[in-house]
């Protein structure tokens, strides 16, 4: 295993972070509580035996039951190796003393005196204004550093670009933070320019989603065509790992792992990483297989804003993202938009009514009413706030 510099902390991190949000299930199904415990537990001890020092879960990753797992796991003398980290639900706070009563829940749940790292689940604008700010939620979190409970505060992020850096500045003592980024996402959500901006003002910046929801690590044939003719033995889970170990502002990649398989090929690939370690090759590979990617998609939203904002309060945009990125994946069913269940009702593609107002402004001439209504259809009515 390799270690990283945590941000400001005099702390060294595993490369490889264990995410228990796809733990092995009786019925197979993405997140569903019946998790198949023993398998779970010999995974993420195999997981820390193999160096790995932080094991992440959250409140709601499998019904609830992944922080009962996560604990069980820890058991045996594995807690005094790792650092561990939960999340804050913050749509479920309506009042501040909600706070501590989820915080006091989870630490029942994982039978533990305390959490080493603490995160604020799933920031955005409308969480941080209505949920953070408005409920004072810095304050609590103080209160439950100074008895112990906690010992690090941190975000996790899932928004549009511009509402990251307010969230990064908006606090003077954030430890990390916790983003999406691959090769796919430069530009999505906190991107490339939040990776650095987090990392700048000495933020440890976590890395999720490296695959793309697995996605990047079974490419669709056109994809794996790009592969077999430019890097034939280069697997595509190994290049999109690498290509973000190789960037020095990345504290850890979080892995959510599902079977050992998955354990053992990223320890062999974290074995290996390290800044400076990607190859002109590889950067040639990442390149055309991007390229290839991009070509795939079927709206061509630019992103220019000018369609923005929507009178009925339509996300037009990150809508646009989602079926986007489903289609060229090849994975267009409910699952593969999970991230759908951070839009408000207002936010989704059914609250369109076709008024056309952002018609009129779109530079590209996009038909926004008419892909709406096959946005709605693809992302379903997955729940809000999970």
């Amino acid at each position: 295993m390799k270690y990283r510099k945590f941000g400001s902390m005099d702390w060294d991190a595993s490369a490889l972070g264990f995410g228990a949000m796809r733990l092995p299930t009786t019925d197979n199904l993405p997140m569903s509580p019946n998790i198949i415990e023993d398998e779970a537990i010999r995974m993420i001890r195999r997981s820390i035996d193999g160096g790995v020092n932080y094991v992440d879960t959250a409140y709601p990753y499998h019904g609830g039951q992944s922080e009962v797992v996560t604990g069980k796991a820890l058991k045996d003398g594995y807690r005094e190796k790792v650092r561990l980290a939960t999340k804050s639900p913050v749509w479920l706070i309506e009042k501040p003393d909600d706070f501590d009563k989820l915080l006091d829940e989870q630490l029942k749940r994982l039978d533990m005196d305390f959490i080493d790292f603490y995160l604020l689940h799933a920031l955005g604008k409308e969480s941080w204004e209505n949920k953070v700010l408005k409920h004072t939620l810095f304050g609590r979190a103080e209160k439950a550093m100074a008895d112990g409970r906690i010992k690090h505060l941190g975000f996790s992020f899932h928004d549009d670009a511009e509402h990251f850096q307010p969230i990064v500045d908006g606090y003077d003592n954030w430890a990390f933070c916790q983003i999406q980024y691959n090769y796919m996402d430069t530009e999505n959500q906190a991107g490339t320019a939040g990776l650095r901006y987090a990392a700048s003002k000495g933020i440890a910046v976590v890395v999720m989603e490296p695959l793309l929801g697995g996605k990047l690590a079974d490419p669709p044939a056109p994809i794996q065509a790009v592969f077999d003719k430019l890097s034939p033995r280069r697997s595509p889970v190994d290049l999109a790992l690498q290509w973000i170990w190789d960037q020095p502002e990345v504290s850890m990649i979080l892995s959510g792992m599902t079977t050992m398989e998955h354990v053992e090929g990223n320890l062999a690939s974290a074995d290996k990483s390290g800044v400076g370690s990607f190859t002109e090759q590889d950067e040639k590979l990442v390149a055309e297989v991007r390229k290839e990617y991009e070509a795939r998609v079927p709206i061509p939203c630019t992103k220019c804003g000018y369609c923005v904002p929507c009178p009925n309060g339509v996300a037009i945009i990150r809508n646009f993202e989602l079926y986007n990125n489903g289609f060229i994946h090849e994975a267009m069913d409910q699952s593969s938009f999970a991230y759908s269940r951070f839009f408000s009702e207002e936010e989704r593609a059914g609250s369109c009514v076709a008024c056309l107002e952002c018609e009129e402004h779109c530079p590209q001439k996009i038909k926004i009413a008419e892909w709406m209504v096959k946005v709605h259809a693809a992302l379903g009515e997955t729940p809000a706030g999970g």
